[in-house]
């Protein structure tokens, strides 16, 4: 390992706190989403734009402080954010959007953390977490699937919020690990 990365590492490991309040901000958002009922579907659609932006500044953040496919990092950051946008100058469209996709956007999240934690299966001691969370995305968007358009815009809130709590642990788990490591453990991205 060279200075540099040594430098990095460190300044990674100081930034731990980074990961944790993200995390605590979407167990919050997963808070205000399960507390909804069908008619504020604007203001569903608005904070999940805001998470798609927020989840796409993540991944830039990230993007900057990998070694290995940072392009990836960056595309899927940029797809995140301009949806984050779309969702938040048209919320209930979104709202409806989501709903007739959701089952689909499960499976492509669910599908994304397995694959990450697979990645990270030899060096992050807590990479079953991802993988639990992953598989959960996946039985859930199948699931999700086969409903009827108006149970999907009930489930859409539930499911939302649940999506939220667990990206919420995940980021938390992540930043405790970062700090005991002082650094970004190689492989957990």
């Amino acid at each position: 390992m060279t200075t540099a990365d040594m430098t990095t590492e460190q300044a990674i490991g100081r930034l731990w706190w980074m990961w944790l309040v993200t995390g605590i901000l979407w167990i919050l958002f997963s808070v205000i989403i399960l507390q909804f009922n069908t008619a504020s579907a604007a203001a569903v659609g608005i904070i999940f734009g805001v998470m798609l932006f927020v989840a796409g500044l993540q991944d830039f953040a990230v993007a900057s402080i990998v070694r290995e496919m940072k392009w990836l990092w960056f595309v899927f950051g940029g797809i995140l954010v301009i949806g984050g946008l779309f969702a938040m100058f048209y919320p209930v469209e979104t709202f409806l959007a989501l709903a007739d996709i959701l089952g689909f956007i499960f499976v492509f999240i669910g599908i994304m953390w397995i694959v990450q934690a697979l990645m990270a299966k030899d060096v992050a001691s807590l990479w079953w977490l991802n993988l639990a969370a992953g598989i959960i995305m996946v039985v859930m968007g199948f699931w999700l699937g086969g409903q009827f358009f108006i149970t999907k815009a009930y489930t859409l809130l539930v499911f939302a919020g649940i999506y939220a709590l667990m990206k919420g642990v995940t980021d938390i788990v992540l930043a405790f690990e970062i700090k005991r490591h002082g650094g970004v453990p190689t492989g957990s991205f």
